[in-house]
């Protein structure tokens, strides 16, 4: 009688399979200089470099909060997770070394949506810089993305919200309200979109500031600093309430959306540039004595001072014409009804 030869190929669940995909679509943007051990493990082995500080930071990014899976293709899903976590590090004036992913999504996306997302997550690696060390995966029915990253600046450099002085002057980089827009005409569009449209770029495909954060740091010359994500009206009261100090905005100076060719009015691109976040600019104060030092361009990006930080706890815009009124919070807030 003959006996079946036992089949030695060993067996992998579907898990170990898009574990697998995962590797190899990420495994080539792995540094030796800052992963000794990256994934494959049970965990990934980092080496710190001498005379930095480690700087830490996590971000959710959630189907149905903070994309469409029917509007936002999968590979801007990929880039975008990943760039909007390294802003934090570019508000801190910090480099990245890598970063842990965690993602939980249905069955039905393993397939094209999947490698989608990864495409756009390995390009971001690349061009961001930042090697990915490893993370996990489950099943769930509607994607969740965890990302948490590793970045170092040098020992006493870190850029912090609370250095703020009365006196300081105001400035914020890029032109602001131009993801909210983009997200506007994604909301409204029907039909396949051009992901190459200029006025989708930035919702879809955000550029965290990290060369600007960095120049900064390097010359000491940011005394506070934060990245813009939730929107100017929201995150300068928190820049300002770490510092302990006030803001006085004028509101002409705020860099908007060029509106020549787009169908929406002066007042509404200046409500989506108070109001709009998701555009991942820094927000920064910098010394009266300092200021001549700032150039109108950091790393090819331009910079525009908008105020001024002032002793009374209290944020004014003021209009052209001098009118003054009290600045609302009215960015996002995942609490806020």
């Amino acid at each position: 009688m003959n006996r079946a030869k036992p089949n030695r190929k060993p067996l992998k669940s579907a898990e170990d399979s898009l574990v697998g995909r995962i590797r190899r679509a990420l495994s080539e943007t792995t540094r030796a200089s800052s992963l000794r051990i990256a994934m494959g493990d049970d965990a990934a082995v980092w080496r710190p470099r001498l005379s930095h500080e480690t700087i830490l930071t996590c971000d959710w990014f959630l189907q149905g909060t903070h994309f469409l899976l029917d509007r936002h293709p999968a590979d801007s899903v990929g880039w975008k997770c990943l760039a909007r976590a390294l802003s934090d590090l570019a508000a801190m004036g910090a480099t990245p070394r890598c970063f842990l992913f965690s993602i939980a999504l249905p069955a039905s996306l393993t397939g094209r949506w999947i490698e989608g997302f990864l495409r756009g997550l390995r390009t971001a690696s690349r061009k961001l810089d930042c090697p990915a060390a490893g993370g996990d995966t489950t099943r769930r029915d509607q994607v969740l993305i965890h990302m948490t990253i590793v970045g170092e600046c040098l020992r006493g450099r870190a850029l912090l919200r609370s250095g703020a002085k009365p006196g300081d002057a105001i400035f914020v980089s890029g032109r602001l309200g131009e993801a909210a827009y983009g997200l506007r005409l994604i909301r409204r569009h029907q039909g396949r979109l051009n992901s190459h449209d200029p006025h989708l770029r930035k919702h879809l495909y955000p550029q965290p500031r990290l060369a600007v954060g960095t120049w900064l740091a390097e010359r000491q010359l940011a005394s506070a600093m934060m990245d813009l994500s939730d929107g100017l009206s929201t995150d300068l009261p928190r820049l300002c309430q770490a510092s302990g100090v006030g803001a006085r905005i004028a509101t002409h100076r705020i860099p908007c959306l060029t509106i020549s060719s787009l169908p929406t009015r002066k007042s509404d691109t200046l409500s989506l540039a108070l109001n709009g976040g998701d555009d991942y600019e820094l927000l920064f104060t910098v010394s009266p004595q300092d200021i001549s030092q700032v150039p109108r361009r950091i790393a090819g990006i331009p910079v525009t001072l908008i105020g001024r930080v002032v002793q009374e706890k209290q944020i004014l815009l003021i209009a052209e014409n001098g009118k003054e009124a009290p600045l609302e919070k009215k960015g996002w807030d995942p609490f806020e009804k």
